[in-house]
């Protein structure tokens, strides 16, 4: 059969890996990324990367890039950084987006960047196309295929012809909530609180808190409020000890509407965020608060995290769950964050991306590299059952954490469970 024409919509995490697979299925593949620059940077600093993901790096990684940082252990302290409890944890990796995503796009159109400077010579090269959006899809009617409205940053407007499109441009995506039809499906509910995020490089930590938290994922919780950290690669992707950098998130509850979210989510050129406050954006007067704030309320470690921060950001946790993710007869996919978008506590959203990469490698080849309908409607059962067991899972986690008395809101004064099977 003569390869298919696929359009992948969005050129993140979820999109590359879906690319990568159907492009080594033999088939002429375009990814059309709306944000115009040649690479996407910074979109997040660190996420986990668990069994799902190293599965999908080992099978279709031609560079065999060293992609996470190993952590021994999760470690829970109280406000005076006394260990509350402990869980081994030997397999916890984690990394950050800009490695991730140079990793992939040196297997999908070969780029080579600082953090792999090689990619594969003997691999076909699949179209990264930066700077357009895809506004919607619509069938071609008895000539078959698709028609893929694309709109550059100039606006101008051009149409191109597919026979498969993939839907990951997230869950705020201009196509998603064409496909959707503007329902409750395509919108995103806020969750009721926010993460502050930053980096700091491993250098530049205290001897003290470096040999706290080198080897292990520091929580700290207290009512209202979660703190975490863990290490990602360096700016250059490297995994070495001194030349990592140390990611933390603290979790605290804002009201949507109120004073306190006008003042947070207002950004230094007076526009009010909706949902993401991004590098470089944070006014200095909010981010001194904020670090002030974090000196009296949480662990010395988290606080020297927060001090040593210089380009802060903030997540306003929402979630988003879609019912259907096959349209068009099989034609057209949701992945990733456009499918489902889980809270950060689960850190399953590349897991799902891989998942859902990985499932549609082996439905295609067991139907000759094309997606029929009963393939089809496999995928969508599947990616169903797991987006709503794992967006479930991380809702119980946010709301224990946020609005609950979470199990490791104790003093260090209570029992040590150094293996904690109630620990969400």
């Amino acid at each position: 059969m003569p390869p298919l024409h696929i359009v992948v919509v969005g050129g993140s995490i979820a999109g590359l890996m879906s690319a990568i697979v159907l492009k080594r299925l033999g088939h002429d593949v375009t990814i059309y990324e709306q944000i115009p620059a040649a690479l996407l940077q910074d979109r997040g600093a660190g996420m986990g990367m668990f069994a799902e993901t190293i599965a999908f790096l080992a099978k279709y990684d031609l560079t065999h890039t060293e992609a996470g940082c190993k952590s021994s252990y999760r470690w829970w302290m109280d406000k005076e950084g006394r260990e509350i409890a402990r869980m081994d944890m030997p397999s916890d990796r984690t990394t950050s987006w800009d490695l991730l995503s140079a990793i992939l796009r040196a297997n999908f159109d070969g780029l080579s960047t600082a953090h792999v400077p090689n990619p594969p010579t003997n691999d076909e090269k699949g179209q990264y196309i930066h700077g357009v959006r895809v506004d919607r899809v619509e069938e071609k009617g008895e000539l078959g295929g698709l028609n893929v409205y694309l709109k550059d940053e100039e606006g101008k407007e051009s149409i191109r012809e597919a026979d498969m499109v993939i839907c990951a441009d997230g869950a705020g995506g201009t196509l998603r909530k064409e496909l959707l039809g503007g329902g409750e499906d395509a919108e995103r509910k806020y969750a009721g609180y926010v993460a502050w995020r930053g980096t700091v490089p491993e250098s530049k930590l205290s001897p003290k808190t470096k040999r706290l938290v080198s080897e292990c994922v520091p929580f700290h919780h207290q009512k209202h409020n979660q703190a975490l950290g863990y290490t990602i690669p360096g700016p250059t992707g490297s995994i070495q000890p001194g030349e990592r950098r140390m990611n933390w998130l603290w979790y605290t509850n804002i009201e949507q509407g109120s004073a306190r979210w006008e003042e947070v989510m207002t950004d230094i050129n007076g526009v009010l965020r909706t949902y993401t406050m991004p590098h470089g954006k944070v006014r200095p007067e909010v981010w001194r608060n904020q670090v002030e704030e974090g000196r009296k309320t949480l662990p010395a470690v988290f606080a020297e995290l927060m001090e040593k921060t210089e380009v802060p950001f903030i997540q306003a946790i929402t979630d988003n769950f879609s019912n259907k993710v096959v349209f068009f007869e099989g034609r057209v996919l949701l992945v990733g964050d456009a499918a489902a978008g889980f809270r950060p506590h689960i850190a399953a959203s590349t897991s799902q991306s891989a998942i859902q990469a990985m499932l549609l490698d082996s439905l295609m080849r067991r139907s000759n590299g094309v997606l029929g309908q009963a393939e089809a409607k496999q995928y969508e059962e599947k990616a169903l059952a797991y987006a709503n067991e794992v967006s479930k899972k991380g809702i119980q986690m946010g709301s224990l954490s946020q609005f609950g008395e979470h199990p490791m809101q104790r003093s260090s004064r209570d029992p040590v469970a150094s293996r904690p099977s109630d620990v969400p």
